[in-house]
């Protein structure tokens, strides 16, 4: 993972549960359980999964906005998870997030100004008054908002242009590496695609790293370099996304893809429904967290954790009958580097 602007290696997320008067441990939901993955710089790497699947505690124990139970977190080659809180205080300045929620996010009472301008103060950039102001007015520029917006509230504004100024208070700090979680999710679908066009033409023009997380798949598809699966906390396939997508190889990498909707009903696959429900991360099962859903399920997946490995070009998957198909599959095509939609 050397050379890479963010480096995650075995990080792991475990909230203790508690009960009795005594408030005493009796388990633990295993949130994130070591996901592993490097970002290069000025490149997107996506995180998917459905719902409970860790994505957002990762992206959250990566900021340190929660404390990580192990593993360690690499930012420019500097230590993230083990950093003193000066050193984290100047880090953050070059991480910053980008929530799911434009209308929750916004503090109501503060003009767009203020909410941009305040990153800025606590970082100290740029003088009080008219430098400052000057900034913000081209930040809101840069995000397709008019200088007018400055002087109104977060109510005045829609969802989609809530998000924009969600964006221009990440970028107020100038940072390299942002987390966008679920940042389209909650918006109309046509305004979707003008926030990720925007995010792309940002990355473009500012040499931004993003850690995309998201669950909608044709989104994913759209922004990614690399995309990275997640299944009850650990990474079940991660690659290069012209090959995960086109070349499947995790069986719930496949029902995913095959359960996202299809511009073209007579070119959707077969749907492989996945039977039962995702275990609980209190209980996981032995083995395998998936093979209790997995229709490839062999004995064996029942009694050890399979590792990540590689099938072609930074290919890699978690899963043994996978990637016996996989390198079957990897001497007929040879997927190239995939650049997303930047093209």
């Amino acid at each position: 993972m050397s050379g890479d602007l963010l480096s995650v290696q075995d990080l792991v997320m475990h909230f203790p549960v508690r009960q009795g008067v005594f408030s005493r441990t009796v388990g633990a939901v295993r949130a994130v359980d070591g996901v592993s993955f490097g970002i290069p710089a000025g490149t997107t790497l996506s995180l998917v999964g459905e719902s409970g699947s860790g994505k957002t505690t990762t992206g959250r124990a990566i900021l340190r906005l929660i404390e990580p139970t192990g593993g360690s977190v690499y930012f420019d080659g500097v230590d993230v998870s083990t950093a003193d809180k000066a050193v984290l205080r100047g880090l953050r300045k070059r991480m910053q997030l980008i929530f799911q929620d434009p209308y929750g996010s916004l503090n109501p009472r503060m003009t767009v100004f203020s909410v941009i301008a305040e990153a800025m103060a606590v970082h100290r950039i740029g003088r009080r008054g008219a430098d400052r102001r000057k900034r913000v007015l081209a930040l809101l520029d840069m995000v397709g908002l008019p200088a007018e917006a400055a002087d109104r509230y977060p109510h005045e504004f829609s969802g989609g242009q809530r998000q924009r100024i969600g964006i221009a208070r990440a970028l107020a700090v100038n940072p390299d590496l942002i987390i966008a979680d679920e940042p389209v999710s909650a918006l109309d679908v046509s305004i979707q695609a003008q926030i990720l066009n925007l995010l792309i033409e940002l990355q473009e023009r500012l040499g931004l790293t993003y850690l995309f997380i998201g669950h909608d798949l044709s989104v994913v598809r759209h922004i990614s370099d690399q995309v990275a699966v997640i299944y009850m906390g650990r990474i079940v396939e991660i690659g290069p996304a012209e090959a995960v997508f086109d070349h499947p190889t995790h069986p719930y990498t496949k029902a995913l893809l095959a359960a996202a909707p299809v511009a073209n009903p007579r070119a959707r696959k077969p749907r492989r429904a996945l039977p039962g429900d995702v275990p609980s991360p209190v209980n996981p099962p032995p083995g395998c967290p998936f093979h209790p859903r997995c229709p490839d399920a062999t004995p064996s997946c029942r009694e050890c954790v399979p590792k990540l490995q590689e099938i072609h070009n930074g290919h890699r998957v978690a899963c043994p009958v996978a990637i016996k198909v996989g390198h079957h599959a990897a001497d007929h095509h040879h997927p190239g580097e995939s650049h997303g939609s930047h093209d």
